[in-house]
């Protein structure tokens, strides 16, 4: 191969290199539901209460939207978050404050947050979990693992 050859391969690779990147900027938002309970806590929470947590994730920005209700729980609510990184039946810190830390809790719970590359990674391989803390249940009265859908 001459040195115009060689040119032009490298030019073609680069344009295929940066189709593919382009690919997994555009990437859609992925939207799915989370339900919250007791017997996800860790140790198990004996409540009535329950919550369930519609979620949509944009790859592309690393931007996480909720809404989250809450019903039946046992007291006030006093604060939420997204833990990780953890499996089912694992504890984990605290990676982003659902609630504000300044003001009451009232469902539904809504708002958004950019994730770190590596909390976005957590979250995509079902490495982070939601915890509900109320006044009764100070470590968490009800939690619900984050797994996102998987491919068809």
């Amino acid at each position: 191969m001459d040195a115009s050859q060689w040119r032009r391969a490298l030019v073609e690779l680069s344009g295929l290199a940066l189709a593919g990147s382009m690919a997994l900027v555009q990437a859609a938002p992925v939207s799915f539901t989370v339900a919250l309970s007791g017997t996800q806590e860790v140790p198990p929470v004996q409540t009535k209460g329950s919550g369930s947590a519609n979620l949509t994730f944009d790859p592309g920005t690393r931007v996480i939207t909720w809404t989250i209700t809450l019903s039946d729980l046992s007291s006030e609510p006093t604060m939420a978050h997204f833990h990780g990184p953890a499996t089912p039946g694992k504890n984990a810190d605290v990676k982003v404050w659902i609630s504000r830390k300044d003001a009451a809790l009232t469902s539904p719970l809504q708002g958004q947050a950019t994730l770190s590359p590596a909390d976005a990674q957590e979250l995509l391989t079902g490495k982070m979990y939601i915890n509900v803390h109320t006044k009764a249940h100070p470590a968490g009265e009800i939690r619900g693992q984050v797994l996102p859908p998987q491919g068809p």
